[in-house]
């Protein structure tokens, strides 16, 4: 590598780009924020090539949540989220495991710890699985997730998102962030997305809507491309 060039691919997070946290009004991140400051560690081997070849061990394939092993689709707006995992260079990251997880149409979880009144989906798990490409592209087919309210004295609703978990090539690229739709207004009042301190950096948050003229007619579309470590990095969320 010429002189000068040198990656920046282990620096430090550029400033901004992580959420701000704790966030009032928010419990969770007060009980799994540490209260003491992060110290830097020098980088070894094993932080840099491994684990690797996670794609092998972890089962991958489960590219549609919208319908179920009995053929009964979601309810909901059908919709297919594609995109590209990239390392901080831009270059793609093959054979990441990609996780996704979410509400439903009626925004809960299907999970023991969701009690709200709104409806379950009989049809609808809510998480997938897969594993990337060459190109470093993914895809899933699923429903667009609803808005919830959160059970704190000060209430605030969170806006449709879909969370995501991606194990790239070494430990340093783990990342578990969300995905926002653009124009929601409900992204205007969401905390977790405004802890971001960074514009920018909150635009990468934010999926892009495809034209109907690109993916057709059966579903909607939205392009959504998260970028591993570097100064363009997508926000922890």
């Amino acid at each position: 590598m010429p002189s000068g060039t040198r990656s920046r691919s282990y620096d430090a997070w550029p400033e901004g780009v992580q959420p701000a946290v704790p966030i009032a009004g928010y419990t969770n991140t007060w009980t799994h924020t540490p209260s003491q400051p992060a110290f830097r560690r020098p980088v070894t081997r094993t932080e840099i090539t491994g684990p690797d070849g996670l794609w092998r061990k972890l089962c991958c394939g489960d590219s549609n949540l919208a319908m179920t092993q009995t053929g009964k689709w979601a309810q909901g707006a059908l919709m297919q989220v594609s995109g590209r995992i990239l390392d901080e260079d831009g270059r793609p990251v093959p054979h990441a495991i990609v996780e996704l997880w979410q509400a439903n149409a009626a925004g809960r979880y299907t999970h023991a710890l969701d009690q709200r009144e709104a409806p379950l989906d009989p049809n609808f798990l809510g998480h997938g699985r897969v594993r990337s490409g060459e190109d470093g592209s993914y895809s899933f087919l699923t429903i667009k997730p609803g808005a919830y309210p959160v059970p704190v004295k000060d209430t605030w609703w969170r806006p449709p998102h879909i969370h995501f978990s991606i194990l790239g090539p070494s430990s340093l690229s783990r990342l578990v962030t969300q995905m926002y739709f653009p124009g929601d207004p409900l992204n205007d009042w969401d905390r977790i997305l405004n802890s971001v301190p960074d514009e920018a950096a909150r635009g990468r948050l934010v999926a892009r809507h495809l034209h109907p003229a690109e993916v057709g007619t059966d579903h909607l579309g939205f392009h959504h491309d998260i970028v591993l470590r570097g100064r363009n990095a997508t926000p922890e969320a």
